[in-house]
């Protein structure tokens, strides 16, 4: 099974942009249709933001339509979040994970905290 390692968070200031990356190792992206970023924020539970299928489609939360964008690298076996227009209610841990069977994912990494301060 995939293990996944998730890096990139940071502090930054409304407005500002980071980019989350997220490492396979074990098997390759390219072994799952769909890889997917989700996080959770204090008090709140998971939720989906962002997936990419098969590279060819994407999928957003309306939430972080337009200022969220994510993208494969099948070469380096990297899934990546490029987060624009941060605000602060995007504060959160966020994770990626992959769609093991009919849009059940797992394989959670250990996550990186993205805190945008206002």
């Amino acid at each position: 099974q995939v293990q996944l390692v998730e890096s990139g968070g940071g502090l930054v200031q409304a407005g500002g942009s980071l980019r989350l990356s997220c490492a396979a190792s074990g098997r390759t992206f390219s072994s799952y249709a769909v890889v997917g970023w989700f996080r959770q924020a204090p008090g709140k539970g998971r939720e989906f933001v962002a997936s990419s299928w098969s590279g060819l489609s994407t999928v957003y939360a309306d939430s972080v339509k337009g200022r969220f964008t994510i993208s494969r690298d099948n070469a380096k076996n990297r899934v990546y979040l490029q987060m624009n227009s941060l605000k602060p209610e995007d504060t959160a841990v966020y994770y990626c994970a992959v769609d093991l069977s009919g849009g059940k994912f797992g394989s959670w990494g250990q996550g990186t905290q993205v805190t945008v301060s206002s």
